[in-house]
């Protein structure tokens, strides 16, 4: 049967909804640039606020120079590239973010996975190249993924790659990790009320909307792209919020659906069920809450929605939701007092 491939590469799974009620006298300035490949916005509100967003985009700027696997120059690339061969020093920044990365990988037994590379890099979803390989393709590939693999030397912040052809890619924690970067530099700066949209699957926000009024960040519904088409409204201040869905890079062969969130354990686009999850993580409690909540909506997307609702119920200041593909939602018991307006297509299980 002919092949038909849909990729969107933009898609806006979260939306801000900024409505009314700011103070008029309060300077706010926003701006939107490509950043990682895909559109970030930032609004702040105070009379820094514009100097604020220039620094910070500035600081996304460097992340991604240190981090893409598209750069060679990164340091992600050196590491990739010395894979069995040596260690490779580099920024105290991208050591911390591997760290970081091993550690979920070592609470989710696995489930996340920053050595994917060889996995993404294969089935080249989200480019041109987009395909199914063959399950010899897929077995070569899996026996270069393992966190085990990655090798850290704290003292000479050093990262090693033991078998020749592994790969990293940051690219389920990198953008959380610039959030996180982006809040530090806006407080700083003096800014405390804030969103910041990075991509669409990462918002945080700053700060209340107004007094005791949060924010209202729509979620986009998994199967309708057209604006205006939420899965449900979240209202939360001082949250980092972070979704993953299996409409955002994909292609469609024969009817069925394949998508950029990976299995490491099989090699495989994901089939556990959920086609999205949100995760909100208490900014007060969680340091670098949304690198964090990068890493666990993907634990929850592997794991599926009964094991990845129990999964979040164990970790303090994360609440989460879950859609699924017979069209249920499952949530953690504290998501309840915050979410609200919950698409008809769905029902609560």
């Amino acid at each position: 049967m002919k092949k038909f491939i849909y990729i969107t590469l933009m898609m806006v799974f979260i939306f801000v909804l900024y409505g009314c009620g700011s103070d008029e006298s309060e300077k706010i300035y926003e701006d939107t640039q490509i950043k990682m490949d895909t559109p970030m916005t930032i609004k702040a509100y105070g009379k820094n606020a514009e100097e604020a967003v220039k620094r910070a985009f500035e600081k996304i700027d460097e992340i991604e120079r240190l981090t893409s696997v598209n750069m060679e120059t990164s340091d992600v690339s050196k590491i990739n590239s010395n894979a069995g061969v040596d260690y490779v020093k580099v920024d105290p920044q991208v050591f911390y973010i591997i760290k970081e990365a091993v550690r979920f990988s070592e609470l989710s037994s696995g489930v996340f996975d920053i050595s994917i590379g060889p996995v993404i890099k294969l089935w080249g979803i989200g480019t041109e190249n987009a395909r199914i390989p063959s399950q010899q393709e897929i077995y070569d590939a899996l026996s270069l993924v393992g966190y085990k693999g990655i090798k850290l030397n704290e003292t000479e912040q050093s990262v090693f790659l033991e078998k020749k052809g592994m790969l990293l890619d940051l690219g389920g924690i990198a953008k959380g990790y610039a959030a996180d970067c982006v809040v530090e530099i806006l407080k700083e700066k003096g800014v405390n009320k804030a969103i910041i949209n990075l991509g669409g699957s990462n918002v945080t926000v700053v700060g209340e909307k107004e007094k005791d009024t949060p924010w209202a960040i729509g979620l986009q519904h998994p199967r309708k792209a057209e604006a205006g088409n939420y899965l449900a409204i979240i209202r939360e201040s001082d949250k980092a919020i972070s979704t993953s869905g299996d409409y955002e890079r994909y292609f469609i062969d024969n009817g069925k659906r394949y998508h950029h969130i990976f299995n490491p354990a099989t090699g495989y686009p994901t089939m556990s069920g959920i086609i999205s999850d949100t995760v909100v993580l208490d900014s007060k409690l969680i340091k670098y809450s949304a690198m964090a909540g990068d890493a666990l909506s993907t634990v929850v997307f592997v794991l599926g929605p009964e094991e990845g609702i129990k999964f979040i119920e164990g970790i303090e200041g994360v609440e989460c939701v879950v859609a699924t593909d017979d069209f249920k939602i499952f949530s953690t018991p504290g998501i309840e007092g915050i979410i609200s307006s919950i698409s008809e297509d769905f029902k609560n299980d």
